[in-house]
């Protein structure tokens, strides 16, 4: 990647007093594009398969030597310890088999070929997605830029390296950063590289050929860093840029990136900068917002949505009547990404929540689960806002170097405003992921007495789209008195527990004596006021038989949160099961939770799915059910064969 390849002409807005063509004419270059909108996810970790693409075979014993390996990348070097490390550091390592580690692999989820892994775009008639990876371990290190192309958000091909750590600004790593693409189809790539002093600094970067639509090549600005730490933050606080959003007023765009402040009570912030063509910025006064006590604010996001209509906008949109502005930020300290819907004011340089009691950090999450590091586009084609997000580990580092692969992408979801509440995102899987659905099987009317569990005669449920309406007796609930009070998901028995009024769902990845099970319910809780509030629930692979107890290099948890339910609105919920990935969307998506689950028999023809209610007070009805099988996206390296049939 020769700097001196190219030369940068300033990225000026088409409609910037400056860029005129007389002016354009004094540059070496200039950069032609057709495009919409664009991002770079923050980080993730992926597969391992041979040269050919088929499956490992050879994956060492459990006597096998591992690679030598740093102890710890933790927040000193501006990322996270593995979230599972502290947990399992004494845990015994199970003793995986080959198949069973092998069944982990996902069939529709992205992952990387091998090793360890972490935005996408749109760019002529192809959705990229580049994503931070390490190709010479599944650990985290060595964090280069790996790409993917799809046609279809579902299948994807792998295409060589995009980036790599090969300047003193990017020497210890190219990390997050977001792709803006101009009106006029020009191109700017902003990205965190983190220098040979572990200082966190802004780098551009343009494609090396504007006409290939895969985007082979890129050339990095020869004047990098184009931004450094400013006075008051912290070498190792200043990263993630956003994809910038035009200021008409200014004839200039803006952008965030993530930092903190401690002097102010260990405040997460996001800086905004202007910039009229990309190699030049100015930091506005003040921040964008500030919310005490969530430290370092990392991958963060801003974009808009709309109160009116269920397509998504443009980054740009501008704010006012009809437009409401998402901000969320991924939280150092807890691994978490949150957010909260607002108003923002490009005059003053803020925004500010609708709801100060959910604000950013404090407040609503986009997920419950295993999630985090994520970013959205906007899909011109299908004018839809598309969200990714990073699916971690649970399970133990030496098990991960054996199996060759760790962390991959969630589904790729739609995000919207949700008009009927008005104060929660609706995300949902991109409607192209169901023409993976095959062979579907349904069931209405099913009873779950209390106490109960009922089979579903599936076949095997290791690779399903699940659709499942329940039904509960409003004079039930009404009657229940002894209902609890106080409940939260993770801090409950789990599916284990009874209660009055719940838990009660479905047991997926189960095997046939249920000794594994992965248990996605809802659990009614009787609030403080007299009324019913519902919370949703992942209980991941509770195990009954005592061998499996052997598995202790798993981190295993309850995770949930409330749902809002509102009058008339029937109890629903859409399960995506893919292997190793649990995907959860109840109430159409307004709660979501994602699982990591290693189970040990409930694999291959082994999985199977139940319906239970371990309510003690209450009979439900499993009113309309429907499973699909799901088939396997194609991943796998792009050829010249490829290019010429595609084309």
């Amino acid at each position: 990647m020769a700097a001196d390849s190219c030369a940068y002409p300033p990225l000026l807005h088409p409609d910037h007093p400056a860029a005129t063509p007389t002016s354009r004419k004094k540059y070496l270059r200039v950069l032609a594009f057709a495009a919409s909108a664009a991002l770079i996810l923050c980080v993730a970790a992926f597969v391992s398969y041979s040269s050919s693409g088929a499956r490992r075979t050879d994956l060492p014993g459990n006597g096998a030597s591992e690679p030598r390996r740093r102890i710890s990348r933790g927040p000193a070097e501006g990322v996270s310890e593995k979230s599972s490390v502290g947990l399992l550091r004494s845990s015994p390592s199970y003793p995986w088999t080959n198949s069973m580690l092998l069944w982990q692999r996902t069939a529709f989820h992205f992952q990387p070929q091998k090793n360890w892994m972490n935005g996408p775009t749109y760019y002529r008639g192809w959705y990229h997605l580049f994503y931070q990876y390490n190709p010479a371990s599944a650990v985290w290190g060595n964090i280069t830029w790996g790409h993917a192309v799809s046609l279809d958000l579902v299948h994807w091909f792998y295409l060589p390296l995009a980036m790599v750590p090969d300047n003193w600004y990017d020497a210890n790593g190219v990390w997050t950063g977001s792709a803006t693409i101009l009106p006029d189809g020009r191109l700017a790539m902003l990205y965190t590289g983190s220098t040979a002093e572990l200082v966190q600094v802004q780098n551009l970067a343009v494609p090396a050929d504007p006409d290939d639509p895969l985007l082979l090549k890129w050339v990095k600005y020869e004047s990098n860093p184009v931004l450094v730490p400013p006075p008051g933050i912290a070498p190792r606080d200043f990263r993630d840029p956003t994809t910038a959003w035009y200021v008409p007023s200014e004839s200039a765009w803006r952008i965030a990136i993530g930092s903190k402040n401690d002097s102010q009570r260990h405040a997460g912030i996001a800086l905004v900068y202007r910039t009229s063509d990309f190699l030049s910025y100015e930091l506005l006064p003040g921040v964008l917002h500030s919310v005490a006590g969530t430290g370092m604010w990392e991958c963060v996001d801003f974009y808009p949505v709309s109160t009116e209509s269920a397509t998504g906008l443009d980054t740009s949109a501008a704010a006012g009547p009809g437009v409401k502005h998402v901000l969320k930020a991924s939280l150092d300290d807890d691994r978490h990404d949150y957010y909260a819907i607002g108003t923002y004011e490009a005059a003053t340089n803020a925004w500010v929540p609708d709801d100060p009691e959910k604000d950013v950090g404090i407040g609503l999450r986009y997920d419950y689960g295993m999630f985090y590091a994520s970013k959205t586009f906007y899909d011109p084609v299908k004018q839809r806002r598309v969200l990714w997000g990073w699916i971690g580990e649970t399970d133990s580092e030496r098990t991960d170097l054996r199996k060759g692969w760790a962390s991959l992408q969630t589904l790729p979801r739609t995000v919207l405003l949700d008009h009927k509440t008005g104060s929660n995102l609706i995300q949902w899987p991109v409607d192209d992921v169901e023409t993976l659905r095959s062979g579907s099987q349904e069931f209405s009317n099913v009873s779950i007495p209390a106490g109960s569990v009922v089979p579903l005669d599936v076949g095997t449920a290791t690779q399903v789209d699940i659709v499942a309406e329940f039904g509960v007796n409003k004079s039930a609930l009404a009657g229940a008195v002894d209902a609890v009070v106080g409940y939260n998901c993770s801090t409950s028995g789990g599916a284990a527990g009874r209660g009055v009024l719940g838990p009660f769902g479905l047991l997926v990845l189960a095997d046939d004596d249920l000794s594994e099970q992965t248990a996605v319910y809802f659990y009614f809780v009787r609030s403080s006021d007299g009324s019913i509030s519902t919370h949703f629930c992942h209980d991941e692979l509770r195990h009954a038989r005592p061998l499996a107890l052997l598995a202790a290099d798993i981190v295993k948890r309850v995770y949930g949160s409330l749902v809002p339910v509102l009058d008339g609105e029937t109890l629903s919920v859409r399960i995506l099961v893919d292997h190793s990935v649990i995907e959860s969307f109840a109430q159409g998506g307004r709660t979501c939770i994602t699982s990591r689950v290693y189970p040990t028999s409930a694999t291959y023809g082994g999985g199977r799915l139940f319906l239970f209610n371990n309510a003690t007070g209450i009979d439900v009805t499993a009113k309309s059910l429907k499973i699909w099988q799901m088939g396997s996206a194609f991943i796998r390296p792009f050829s010249e064969h490829d290019s010429v049939s595609l084309h």
